[in-house]
């Protein structure tokens, strides 16, 4: 069973080391099991004024804001660790010194960091080949019945002066056919 001075001290070697430090890979459940012990204890009501329930309330609120402080710290750690492996790689230790849940952030993380290197290199590169506005807004200039769509999705019908905003390539088509027109910008 995890005590308040496993909490304190956790938290303590993370604040003064620049590395993730290990913790037990039950930490947290076992954190929630002391925390959720903790509560009862502090809410007994038929004693409100011994000394051992506002002890406990006090230790109660030092643990979970060491236990939040201690997330944050390892957080913040990742996020580096993220940062610094996206250009370099990751030491094997500071892996496995995360928890499983943090695993998942990094992987995660790191994703979201190789898509967004990729989208980088193809604007830099020219290759951006996403469309720039997908829409048009036009006015209907007649009543149109109701079309489907390049996606097949049911569109309109539409009325004469119907403002609509509809993918550029249905929009050329009902222009070039007369039945609408581009709506005028401010």
């Amino acid at each position: 069973m995890i005590t308040y001075n496993d909490i304190y001290e956790a938290e303590k070697k993370e604040r003064y080391s620049d590395q993730l430090q290990q913790i037990p890979k039950n930490f947290v459940k076992e954190v929630s099991d002391y925390l959720k012990e903790k509560k009862e204890i502090a809410s007994k009501e038929n004693d409100i004024f011994s000394d051992v329930i506002v002890k406990t309330k006090k230790q109660l609120e030092n643990a979970a804001l060491l236990f939040r402080q201690l997330i944050l710290r390892r957080k913040k750690k990742i996020l580096n660790l993220v940062l610094i492996a996206s250009e370099t790689g990751i030491s094997k230790q500071d892996f496995d010194n995360m928890l499983q849940f943090e695993k998942t952030l990094f992987e995660e993380l790191m994703k979201s960091i190789d898509l967004s290197d990729k989208k980088l290199a193809e604007i830099v590169n020219g290759n951006d080949n996403e469309p720039q506005q997908k829409n048009e807004l036009i006015v209907f200039r007649e009543h149109v019945e109701e079309f489907m769509g390049m996606d097949g999705e049911k569109m309109g019908a539409y009325e004469k002066g119907d403002i609509v905003n509809i993918p550029k390539e249905i929009a050329k088509i009902l222009i070039d056919s007369g039945k609408a027109e581009l709506a005028e910008g401010d």
